[in-house]
């Protein structure tokens, strides 16, 4: 895994660049959302590389209790947790912060995200759909955000992008090989550019179906219907 410990300096060279210098090109992953694959009781991820190994998980099996508070763990493919994903109670603008490790290590430094994510704010008028901050706190209290995600999570056609607007990643409806076929928007493609820490850009994708919802949705309490 990349380092994602923050640096309160320069936090973002630390969390979202990878250490793996000989990376020269995008990183392709498919992402299927598991209540699309039948698994009855649960909801969550899959991801797989290009070369059909699964790369990373995430298991929720509160899909039957939405309005419980609870984490969400991204895990390896091998079931190592990543990081721990918890939204902040009383947020009026959907927001979750990013914890290193799993729900034990979490217990240990409950209020040292290594990022926030949350929904933009309603004052500002743009494209973008939500903003990253990197905080050695559990509140954002930046104004501009570290990365911003542009487009439409919903329609799976957007970008993560840096403050000064260079590309991290970029999500897509998924199409059949060799194909214009396109698949549901329950399978789509994340392209990770060279450089990048596909397990932070990863976390920030399963924060996205929680916050990126349908208006007037709270975030807890999605029913069925909108998985």
């Amino acid at each position: 895994m990349s380092k994602i410990h923050p640096n309160y300096e320069n936090p973002l060279k630390e969390i979202i660049y990878s250490d793996d210098k000989q990376a020269d090109s995008p990183i392709n992953l498919t992402v299927w959302k598991k209540s699309s694959m039948s698994f009855q009781g649960m909801d969550g991820f899959t991801v797989f590389n290009q070369q059909g190994k699964l790369v990373f998980r995430v298991d929720n099996y509160s899909r039957k209790n939405r309005c419980l508070i609870g984490g969400l763990v991204l895990m390896d493919g091998i079931g190592r947790a990543l990081m721990t994903l918890r939204p902040r109670l009383l947020s009026m603008q959907y927001q979750w912060n990013g914890y290193e490790g799993g729900e034990d290590k979490c217990k240990n430094a409950p209020n040292t995200p290594i990022f926030s994510m949350r929904r933009k704010s309603i004052c500002r008028k743009s494209n973008e759909e939500a903003e990253i901050f990197f905080s050695a706190t559990d509140t954002v209290k930046s104004i501009l955000p570290d990365l911003r995600i542009e487009g439409s999570f919903r329609k799976r056609k957007c970008s993560i992008v840096t403050h000064d607007g260079k590309k991290v990643a970029e999500i897509s409806r998924k199409k059949v090989n060799n194909t214009t076929v396109v698949l549901n928007d329950d399978v789509f493609s994340l392209v990770v550019e060279p450089g990048f820490n596909c397990d932070i850009v990863m976390a920030f994708v399963v924060i996205m179906d929680r916050i990126c919802q349908k208006p007037f949705m709270p975030v807890l309490c999605r029913s069925s219907s909108s998985s």
